[in-house]
């Protein structure tokens, strides 16, 4: 069940009454022509609270236009879900969007392992991931749910130490919270960010979860807040 009704005003209210600083939006586009409407929704809600990524649909044929639009937009990045928009992330047709979104500047949010409301197959594994970060290494990669929902096992096996981000939507009370502790040591606190996947987990409700784990004060305010403002340069 959502917690919120999705939409942007009631973000900022929910964040407005638990005090919340910032939300970052990421937006999917899951047919080819919404990428240019994304852009232009995301560049309108951007504001000291609220940071928005865009989408790109790999099967438009303007996916260049598209990528440079949203760096001339000013927005930080790209989000793909590779279930949604059906593509394998290590397809090499891919890569050339890749290395495009890379050179201009962008950084990418890809949803990871699996999605609880879709049938396999399952688009974006770590082994399959793992390529893609090697072909790429330098560019800016977040991996949404601590690297793959449902897929943690195979994240200690291929992803740990490799120059990625891992966020934590919807993974703490899911992954055992022994195998989370273990992969942000492992990994390095530095390189997780505090997510929820709003409107489907509440905010205040995470946060209680991760402060649970009993990581150390500097891990928990890192992952809160200090590694955003790194990643997200403010």
């Amino acid at each position: 069940m959502p917690r919120l009704d999705g939409t942007i005003g009631a973000l900022k209210r929910y964040m407005s009454e638990n005090g919340i600083d910032r939300s970052v939006i990421q937006s999917i586009a899951t047919k080819p022509e919404q990428s240019r409407k994304i852009t232009d929704w995301s560049r309108g809600i951007e504001d000291a609270s609220i940071t928005a990524f865009s989408s790109v649909h790999p099967d438009s044929p303007d996916w260049r236009e598209e990528i440079d639009a949203i760096r001339d937009a000013g927005l930080k990045g790209i989000k793909f879900h590779p279930d949604y928009q059906k593509f394998y992330v290590d397809d090499p047709r891919i890569f050339p969007i890749y290395e495009r979104i890379f050179n201009c500047g962008l950084m990418v949010l890809f949803h990871a392992g699996v999605d609880i409301g879709l049938k396999p197959p399952y688009r974006n594994t770590p082994d399959r991931m793992l390529k893609v970060v090697k072909a790429f290494r330098g560019g800016r990669i977040i991996l949404a749910h601590l690297g793959g929902f449902r897929y943690w096992d195979d994240v200690e096996k291929h992803l740990i130490g490799e120059d990625i981000w891992l966020d934590t939507s919807y993974t703490i009370g899911w992954a055992p919270d022994d195998q989370v502790r273990r992969i942000i040591s492992g990994h390095g606190y530095n390189r997780v960010l505090f997510a929820t996947d709003s409107p489907w987990a509440d905010q205040i409700e995470e946060i209680a979860k991760l402060k649970a784990l009993k990581l150390e004060s500097e891990a928990c305010d890192a992952i809160l807040y200090k590694n955003a403002l790194t990643l997200l340069g403010s």
